[in-house]
């Protein structure tokens, strides 16, 4: 065994991508000056949490985080997956950031993976649950994924800032995942919709949907929005309702747009009272979150902004061909994610705008990772 070399980073910023790709591509990292400035310095909850959660799903890995939580040495083991696996997530963000990670890593798993998540399952900063289910779990399928054994249950709903909320993951494995060539958009033929309320009157619900369909019923026949209104324990600790709208192409894309609204009552930080403030009424989250969604429509491409950064790292990660995707505007997400790619799976992408429809044309050759830990088992 020789000395292991380290690759150096610094700063906050996309920690969950440098964990997930450092992971693949097992690169020993360490990160310095974590928010090294900040009044609350180092790892945050979350972060912290998404690093136990690394450790649940794998084995041999090695995590030190230094007193002050500003400096994390990181060194990858194998990715195991498992049966019965339980992670309660932090609080402080919902279970859309720890499922995006997840969703890549259980692929290249020995076993398949089966995960139950405890925490937020609905907040206005990640996509929700149902976006994941009805959206996410699609643009899987596109790289090959197998359809069996990939499902995301929603056993019971949380909202900030206490949660309660619980899902169960599965994420079957694969050699390697396949190349391609996306670039059609097509024409919006459905709209499909989740609304859910928990704790609270499901008269908010109703609201949503009335003002979300009279948006969509002027331009498509096909509109559905499903009411999931929970009450007892499968509402979770935390009063409050949200909605999810997903459009499905012609061409098999799948578009979403999400939020949540939290009724919660403000914890010691206060943090909730200015939202109490300025909280809307439920027809006008309805409106918003329509008119959000054709905006996501109009911008173009193959999935809406939030999905960009899953799909560069899947089209990165797939087999040594060449994969095309076509993306309307790049989110700073997104281009944070090319250059992460970059340093760690040294796969760069060219791009090639459309101006005809204001989309960009991306095309990149895979790293060719392939699931050695299955050859093992």
């Amino acid at each position: 065994m020789g000395k292991t070399t380290y690759k150096r980073l610094k700063g906050s910023q996309s920690f969950r991508q440098r964990l997930l790709l450092a992971t693949l591509s097992s690169t020993p990292i360490i990160i310095d000056e974590i928010r090294a400035d900040d009044m609350i310095p180092g790892l945050l909850r979350h972060e912290m949490s998404l690093l136990r959660l690394f450790e649940t799903v794998s084995d041999d890995c090695v995590v030190e985080v230094n007193e002050t939580g500003t400096r994390l040495k990181y060194k990858p083991g194998i990715i195991m997956g498992g049966k019965n696996l339980v992670h309660s997530c932090a609080l402080t963000r919902s279970m859309g950031y720890y499922l995006e990670p997840l969703l890549v890593l259980g692929l290249f798993g020995k076993k398949p993976l089966s995960i139950t998540l405890k925490g937020v399952t609905d907040d206005p900063k990640d996509p929700s649950v149902d976006t994941v289910r009805n959206a996410t779990l699609h643009i899987l399928k596109r790289f090959g994924v197998p359809s069996e054994g990939l499902e995301l249950k929603i056993e019971a709903r949380g909202v900030a800032p206490e949660g309660g909320g619980e899902v169960l993951l599965t994420v079957p494995n694969v050699q390697t995942l396949t190349a391609v060539q996306w670039v059609e958009e097509g024409m919006v033929k459905k709209i499909r919709g989740w609304t859910f309320s928990a704790r609270v009157s499901s008269d908010f619900e109703h609201s949503m949907r009335f003002s979300a369909r009279g948006i969509f019923n002027n331009l498509l026949p096909d509109v559905h929005i499903f009411n999931d209104h929970k009450s007892g324990p499968k509402a979770g600790k935390s009063p409050g309702y949200g909605i999810s709208l997903v459009a499905e192409t012609t061409a098999g894309c799948y578009i979403s747009a999400d939020t949540a609204v939290s009724c919660g009552r403000a914890d010691e930080t206060g943090e909730l009272d200015v939202e109490r403030q300025e909280r809307k009424p439920a027809e006008d989250t309805g409106v918003e979150i329509a008119s959000w969604l054709l905006q996501e429509i109009e911008k173009g491409g193959v999935v809406d902004s939030t999905h960009q950064g899953l799909l560069f790292i899947l089209c990165a990660l797939c087999q040594q061909d060449v994969s095309k995707v076509r993306v309307g505007t790049l989110s700073p997400y997104g281009v944070e994610t090319l250059r992460n790619l970059k340093e760690f799976l040294g796969v760069t992408f060219s791009f090639r705008p459309d101006p005809d429809t204001g989309t960009v044309i991306l095309t990149c050759v895979g790293s060719g990772l392939i699931n050695l830990s299955r050859k093992l088992s």
